[in-house]
């Protein structure tokens, strides 16, 4: 379990599996920059019962309000070598949007990955090119913008381009408290 002062950040239990279910499958609430793609239930459990959805290729973990509500959750997922992690994260709710659990959930889980995997040597975060609040998350975080990844995204019946940030090791070892 990941505490900060805002939320918590912890792998998935079989009882939240109901009510995860619930909140991701809920198209309206997910915001434009989420693929409107329903998981089906029967597949999700499966999965979860057979991994924990932790493996060597990716980890989620549910994002916590200081009540243990679930309002969101956060994974990684190992991109083009083992040194390489893409972070995403998705907030459930718009009413918990804008109030800081999603950067401070980032940077929880990057000081975990860091501190726990020395062989990881960069993080990436990759949105919409519109979507400015997850811009926001990465740039408070202090990952650093290397560019626009041409309609590299689909989502909603159309190809976004993408903006690709990133986080070294060497520059959070720097910026660390």
């Amino acid at each position: 379990m990941l505490k900060g002062k805002l939320c918590t950040l912890r792998h998935m239990q079989a009882q939240d599996l109901d009510k995860y279910l619930q909140l991701v499958n809920n198209l309206e609430a997910r915001g434009p920059y989420f693929p409107a793609l329903l998981k089906p239930p029967e597949l999700v459990k499966k999965e979860f019962y057979e991994t924990g959805f932790v493996t060597d290729e990716m980890e989620r973990m549910l994002i916590l309000d200081q009540d243990d509500n679930i309002v969101g959750d956060i994974g990684n997922f190992r991109v083009r070598s083992k040194h390489t992690r893409e972070i995403g994260f998705i907030l459930f709710e718009q009413a918990a949007r804008g109030r800081g659990y999603t950067s401070e959930a980032t940077r929880l889980l990057s000081d975990y990955l860091f501190r726990a995997y020395h062989h990881i040597q960069r993080l990436e975060l990759i949105m919409a090119t519109e979507n400015a609040g997850s811009e926001r998350v990465a740039q408070k975080c202090g990952f650093s913008k290397e560019g626009v990844m041409r309609q590299q995204l689909y989502m909603n019946g159309r190809y976004h381009d993408s903006y690709l940030y990133s986080l070294l090791r060497s520059d959070w070892e720097a910026n660390r408290e």
